[in-house]
């Protein structure tokens, strides 16, 4: 047999980095379209914690004709803690999901969505409310 026709061996896939290791201890690697899934499904939140963000600074800053001020701050101050809760909550859903996906476990429940859910309709309805009084 030439050194042509001899098997290769198979190579461990280098290690991962402290940090890596930490957050994704244990299991398989996914294959990549999954891992890159997950990374567009937590962007996808940031986008929305951006978007209630930017909501918040807008009800602070432009509808002092529109709502009284307890109201105006208070809706402000809503949208701006559940834009805080958001992107710190998709950190820890892309985490959970990525090692769900490592150790071939069912997916966690996004407990996201009925806070998000929740939060934006009650803004929504304080918004309905003073545009139809005003």
């Amino acid at each position: 047999m030439t050194n042509s026709e001899q098997p290769t061996p198979a190579t461990a896939p280098p290690p991962r980095g402290k940090i890596a290791q930490l957050l994704l201890p244990g299991g398989e690697e996914p294959d990549p379209r999954f891992t890159l899934a997950n990374e567009r499904t937590f962007l996808a939140w940031i986008r929305t914690s951006l978007a209630l963000l930017a909501g918040g600074i807008a009800i602070e800053a432009f509808t002092s004709g529109l709502f009284l001020e307890p109201v105006r701050k208070g809706l402000a101050v809503l949208l701006l803690l559940l834009g805080m809760m958001l992107s710190s909550g998709a950190a820890v859903r892309w985490v959970r999901v990525e090692r769900s996906m490592r150790n071939k476990a069912p997916l966690p429940l996004p407990l996201l969505v009925p806070l998000v859910a929740g939060a934006g309709a009650l803004a929504a309805a304080v918004v309905v409310v003073f545009i139809l009084l005003r």
